[in-house]
């Protein structure tokens, strides 16, 4: 079975805890924005892809959350949640990505219920196209690994 570091489960998010690594395989099953921005800061979550993709779902946990009377009113409330989220890692690009994406896709929304299946619908997109450039840049970086070679990380790929 493949692990899986982050996974959508319809109202909260599942994340591999990547502080336990390797000793322990642990997963923790995150509810709300908050605990998403905790995780990353506190290094649960780790590397660009998988904290732009946390960043995505944190929205999306946010908005389902907002109690709204008007779209403004949303968005406003919506807006608190990914500064939030931003602030979390102030270096991390795929982060601010997701979050301009997500902003985006409630912008077009005209309701509020609306932009809360849109923005569930852009953290799902951006977290499979994250999983095909990962996929992609593996098998690529593959044809170039040699037997004998040795290889440097740098930092997480997530």
């Amino acid at each position: 079975m493949a692990m899986k570091p982050i996974e959508w489960l319809g109202n909260r998010v599942r994340i591999l805890d990547q502080t336990r690594l390797p000793q322990k395989e642990v997963y923790l099953e995150l509810s709300d924005y908050q605990d998403i921005a905790s995780a990353i800061v506190e290094l649960k979550i780790r590397g660009a892809p998988a904290i732009g993709v946390a960043g995505g779902y944190g929205v999306a946990l946010g908005a389902l959350e907002i109690e709204a009377e008007s779209r403004d009113e949303f968005l406003g409330k919506l807006r608190g949640i990914t500064q939030t989220l931003a602030a979390t890692r102030p270096t991390a690009r795929n982060l601010f990505r997701a979050i301009d994406r997500m902003e985006q896709a409630a912008d077009v929304g005209k309701d509020i219920d609306q932009i809360k299946r849109a923005l569930i619908d852009e953290a799902v997109k951006i977290h499979s196209e994250e999983v095909a450039a990962t996929r992609k840049l593996s098998q690529l970086g593959a044809e170039l690994i040699q037997d004998g070679f040795t290889i440097l990380t740098h930092c997480n790929a997530g």
